[in-house]
Parts: structure tokens; sequence; C-alpha cells
């Protein structure tokens, strides 16, 4: 058994930069890491937008939250603003935040419906701090503070600042076409082809090569579950535009007849994209759709991206692990893109094949991969099954298809008696599920009815003080753009 000394990273990009710093920095001294890119071939950018465990990722690496924020133009994020979900003219907010406060055993939402049984009406989106500071583009923090937060950030600058992360603990960057891949008897991939002639041997594989899947699908053929019947939107189009009016701490996700279209604002420009399946909405009609909802000049022609949505069969399949783009793709609508491309790397690393590839690890690695992506999976498409909007086929192909297993049960679970959960080994957390089921108007019938022993006063108070305390904390808030100008400006006037 070959034992590992060597990863050769294929592929740049935000997936392969973000792979080479992890394995830079954890493994130090321990591995050789060469990571194989092209100028020549263009990448995807995803991820313009996280989820708030990025920062763990970057404190298991050390990085300086001021210098990457500056690095990367990037703006924080507390919330997702989703509109024209449930029906037309809605908006509700996904936050990252705690919301309300319950007990041991009932969780916030039964104080919340039963409130509203007794005339406390306020919205459940007043309950979560981070929702009203992101309403009222507001942002603070320091070392004491607990908020909950992501970021907005320039991908292409993103890669940029871990390739100088990850070149400065070591790391080779070699600038090349991969030409061939030559593999060993047993079918493991024992070394990569540049088309200068030039071989680089490794022991383990790690394939960044985006939705080409050179090395996992093209060489080992790994095999794909599609997810197009449950998540139809195969493109989307995207284009950058000047700084927009308002620098909000929070990205926004549009519906429209055919899919849906996002807006994160960056400190030097705007992110905009509009997401649609092919089926029902063609590329030109795509393209006007998007520019005529630009609040700023575009700085380039918009340019169209095909996707397919679903993972492979393997993440991991002899001694080539798949992360980024080749491992599969969900979508972009909750930005879990570059997270999953640092899970990924975290669960590598916890797994390390030191003494060479096994059995063991890589079914171990496989099972929790497809366990973490098919949870994900199943919160992105409740997203567009539980709606109640018939104006379009679109519409009507999501909200009457078949749904995993496992999501159904989810959905009645909540329609039945209000309850939400977040199993150990998922991101998204139980207050996640409730605001998007609630938000896209999904009625529990009943609540725990522990919660109905509080009268109808003591509940009234308890409502109204959390939302006080909220209000106050918010209140004390600096603007969003004040924050990121005092803690890290880049190109932020």
């Amino acid at each position: 058994m070959q034992q590992v000394k060597k990863v050769v990273v294929a592929g740049g990009g935000t997936a392969g930069w973000v792979a080479a710093a992890a394995l830079s920095k954890r493994l130090q001294g321990l591995i050789e890491v060469v990571l194989i890119e092209s100028e020549e071939i263009g990448t995807v950018g995803v991820g313009e937008s996280t989820v708030p465990p990025v920062q763990l990722f970057h404190n298991l690496l050390g990085i300086d939250e001021q210098e990457f924020m500056k690095a990367t133009d990037a703006t924080f994020k507390l919330a997702i603003s989703f509109e024209n979900w449930g029906q037309t003219g809605d908006q509700y907010f996904h936050p990252f935040g705690v919301t309300g406060k319950g007990s041991f055993l009932t969780d916030f939402q039964h104080y919340y419906l039963h409130g509203l049984t007794l005339g406390v009406d306020a919205p459940f989106g007043d309950y979560c701090y981070e929702l009203q500071a992101a309403k009222q583009h507001k942002f603070g923090k320091t070392d004491k503070s607990n908020i909950n937060y992501a970021y907005h950030l320039d991908a292409g600058r993103y890669a940029r600042f871990l390739r100088k992360f990850s070149e400065d603990l070591g790391a080779v960057r070699i600038e090349g076409k991969i030409a061939q891949v030559q593999q060993h008897v047993n079918g493991d991939i024992r070394s990569l082809v540049l088309e200068s002639g030039q071989e680089i041997t490794g022991d383990l594989f790690i394939d960044c090569t985006g939705f080409r899947a050179l090395l996992i699908e093209q060489t080992l053929n790994t095999g794909y579950d599609h997810w197009d019947h449950w998540l139809p939107c195969n493109k989307a189009v995207v284009v950058q535009t000047e700084p927009g009016p308002n620098i909000h701490p929070y990205t926004r996700a549009i519906a429209h007849d055919s899919g849906w279209q996002w807006k994160i604002p960056l400190q030097h420009r705007g992110g905009n994209g509009l997401v649609y399946a092919s089926d029902y909405l063609s590329d030109e009609k795509a393209k006007q759709r998007l520019l005529d909802g630009l609040e700023a000049p575009a700085l380039f022609e918009p340019r169209v991206l095909s996707y397919q949505t679903g993972r492979r069969k393997k993440f991991w399949n002899k001694n080539c692990v798949a992360i980024g783009l080749s491992s599969g793709f969900i979508e972009p609508l909750e930005s879990t893109s570059i997270f999953l491309f640092m899970s990924g790397i975290i669960r590598l690393l916890r797994l390390f094949p030191f003494n060479g590839v096994t059995p063991a690890l890589m079914d171990e690695y496989n099972q929790q991969s497809i366990t973490e992506v098919e949870k994900i999976r199943d919160f992105i498409i409740l997203h567009y099954h539980q709606t109640e909007r018939s104006d379009s086929p679109f519409w009507d192909y999501c909200r009457t298809m078949s749904i995993p297993d496992t999501l159904a049960h989810r959905i009645e679970l909540f329609k039945e008696s209000a309850h939400a959960f977040q199993t150990g080994d998922e991101m998204f957390r139980l207050e996640s599920w409730s605001h998007v089921m609630l938000g896209q108007r999904l009625k529990p019938n009943s609540y725990h009815q522990l919660v109905a022993a509080l009268n109808q006063g003591e509940l009234s108070r308890h409502l109204h003080s959390i939302r006080e305390t909220i209000n106050a904390a918010v209140d004390r808030l600096p603007s969003h753009r004040d924050f990121l100008r005092q803690y890290c400006p880049s190109n932020l006037s």
C-alpha cells in the first residue's frame, strides 16, 4: 500500500485553492502539495455568497478576517431575502441567527404559534436579532458579540488570496493544461501529463477541475446521480455591475416565472445572476430579464452557464477525491458551494490516508459526504416545492412534483405539529427550516401543548421581552456601510 507523501490538486479556482490552503496549513511538514492550473482555462467563479461555517474554516487556517475581507472586497451577510416564493409579492428572510427563546422540550416556533392564537401577531422574524439588523441595513461586532454572519465576496480575488496563503506555506503551483491522465495497472491515478510534456506524479489526487470532472469522471468513470427532476433549473446567466446604491447585509433571491434572480452587494461591485430552467425560458430571454432587473450599469456582457444538478456516486474513488463542482452541484440558492468545498477538504483532513488509501477510509468519507449533500439538497428542494404559485408551468411543476421521502417527512411533521429538527450531521439549523416553511405559507395544524400551559399574560410578556431586547440591540448598531468603512475598507466610498 502506497503511503501518501505527495498530494496533487488538479485545477485552481476557489475549490482548488481552498483545498491547497487547508492541506498546506494543517499538514505542513507531513506532505508535499502541488497544484496545477492554467491561466487559459476560466473558472466558473461560483460563490459570491457564503454561509457562517466559512468562519470555522478560516479559524482552522488562522486567516485574519480583516485582511481577508479587504483582499476580497467582502461585505457581511446576515440573511437571505426571499421574494415572490410563496406567492408573487411575498417576502421573508432566512436569517443565520437564533430565533426567539424556547425551552429544552419545546422549540421557539411553538411559543410563537401559541402567541398567534392569543393575539400576539408580530412576525416570526421579529424574534431574530440578525434578521432585524439585516432589514435595517445595520451591522456591528466586537470580540464579545455572538452575532451570526457569513460573507459576500469576490470569488476570483478569494482564489488569489488563498493562492498566496498556500504558496507562502510551501504549496507549489504549476502552470499548464492537463493533456493526459496516466494510471497504474490497478486503475489508480499515477500522474498527470501536461501539454508541455511535463509529468507530475502523486500519491493522492484532488479533482478540482469543475464540471469537467477530468479525473473523477472522465478518467475513473465514477458515475453521477441526477437531481434535475427535483431541481429543474439548469442554467444561470451572470453579470457584474458597478456598485449599487445600497450595501445591504443580505443576499436577495427574487423568484420569477421560471427560476430566480440573485443580487449580491460587494464593496467594489454588484453580483447579479438569473437562475432558470431551459425547458421554460430561453437564453436570450433570460439575458434580457437579467439586464432589465439591474440596479446599476453592467460591467460586461452577461454570460450563460450550464449545469447539471446532482452528485457523484462516489466523492472518493481509488486515489482521487473530488472537491468542488467536480463532485456535483446543487445550485446557488442557499450559497452552499464554497461551504461544501471546505467541508470536503476538512473531512479529508480528518480521514487523511497517511499510510495509504483503504476501502474503510473511502467508504466513511463517501457516506458522510452523501449524507451531508442530500440533507442540503432537501432544504433547497423545499423552497421550490413549498409554494402556492400557479402562475407558470415552471411553478406548477415544482408545486406538484414528487419529492424525496426524507423531505416529505419533514414537511408532514411540520404541517402536523410544527416540529422542525437539525441532526448532528447537517448544516441548516431547525430555525432555518422553520423560517422557510413559515415564510412559504406552510401553516402547522397544531403545536406542542406544553406551551399552552402558559397563561396569556405570561406568554405575552415573554414574547414582548424578546422583541424589545432585539430592538434595543439593533438600535445601537452602526450602518453596515459605516462598519465596513471602519473595519475592512477596500474600494468603499
